[in-house]
């Protein structure tokens, strides 16, 4: 069987597929020639990320697409339900890039607290008496211990970034669609960790004027709307920090921008935007707002797990050579 990675696969991943038999293909196949590809070439497995979307279109389009693999955790640019109507089988790794992800979003959490990220793009061009400027400038930081953080979104990420979290000495509440109890172990070297049970509120504005920093852990909304726009960030403490490295559009950019220009919010982190892969170039240019260019699972440990689980998920339902 022929495999498209049109976003690309790990070395691991690739190996791992091309031992059981498969046909692996990493040229990166522009949307618009997709189709054509996918039926010229005879493509029976299309694995993306989230560059390249899998639509109603492209699925009735190729009927010799078996699977479809979303390496990551969302799948919103893929239309997993017609998909599956259609008798394409949809997989993809909700596990493999949780620790990445939490681990940018605590180096987030860091430089938001301490102006990091403007203090480097600024120091280079430091001259005679600036230093001193500079210094007055960022002389206003605060620590993340003792803090409250709230995690929206309590699914694998978020739990992996509640253990990062407490243990640097934050508070730690959640919110989510449930409420059952979850043990989160933080990682202690040399031992099995220390256990602490968090039980999250389904009632996220209930917890928005306690949080002094939130971190964003939710899927795009079906409908397109915002997840946070000015009426939540009016129930938020004055000077609070945000976090959003799930997807663009679960927060509202104009209102944040508005928010931050107010001084409502202190500092803002972002991983992801409303118009990838050019986003606003006011908030690219903000200097209260730290930005990265979608990298949360963007290490070589969260991709080599990320192909190796789309091989085995792909030669558990199609077999191997």
């Amino acid at each position: 069987m022929k495999v498209l990675a049109n976003d690309g696969i790990s070395p691991e991943g690739k190996k791992s597929l091309e031992a059981s038999g498969y046909t692996v293909i990493t040229d990166k196949v522009e949307q618009e020639n997709l189709i054509d590809y996918i039926n010229n070439e005879h493509i029976e497995i299309l694995l993306v990320r989230s560059a390249t979307t899998a639509r109603k279109e492209l699925i009735d389009a190729c009927p010799n697409l078996k699977l479809i693999g979303r390496g990551g955790v969302g799948m919103d640019n893929i239309d997993v339900a017609y998909a599956r109507e259609k008798g394409v089988q949809v997989i993809n790794t909700p596990g493999a890039s949780s620790q990445s992800v939490a681990e940018l979003v605590m180096g987030q959490l860091f430089a938001i607290s301490r102006s990091l990220h403007d203090s480097f793009r600024n120091m280079p061009e430091c001259k005679n008496g600036q230093f001193a400027v500079l210094k007055k400038k960022y002389s206003k930081g605060v620590e993340l211990r003792g803090k409250t953080l709230l995690i929206v979104g309590f699914g694998r990420i978020g739990q992996a970034l509640a253990g990062y979290a407490l243990g640097v000495g934050m508070k730690v509440i959640a919110a989510d669609h449930q409420t059952k109890d979850v043990q989160i172990t933080v990682p202690i070297a040399g031992t099995e960790g220390v256990k602490v049970t968090i039980t999250p509120s389904t009632d996220v504005k209930e917890l928005l004027p306690e949080a002094d920093f939130i971190s964003v852990h939710v899927p795009k909304q079906a409908d397109g709307s915002a997840v946070f726009g000015k009426a939540e960030f009016n129930l938020m403490k004055e000077g609070v920090r945000i976090v959003n490295a799930a997807r663009g559009g679960v927060i509202d950019e104009a209102a944040l921008l508005s928010a931050l220009n107010e001084g409502k919010i202190a500092q803002v982190a972002l991983d992801v935007y409303e118009n990838e892969p050019t986003p606003w170039a006011e908030l690219l240019q903000h200097e209260k707002i730290a930005c990265t260019p979608h990298i949360g699972a963007a290490t070589v440990e969260a991709q080599d797990r990320i192909g190796l689980e789309l091989a085995d998920q792909i030669v558990s339902s199609f077999g191997s050579k």
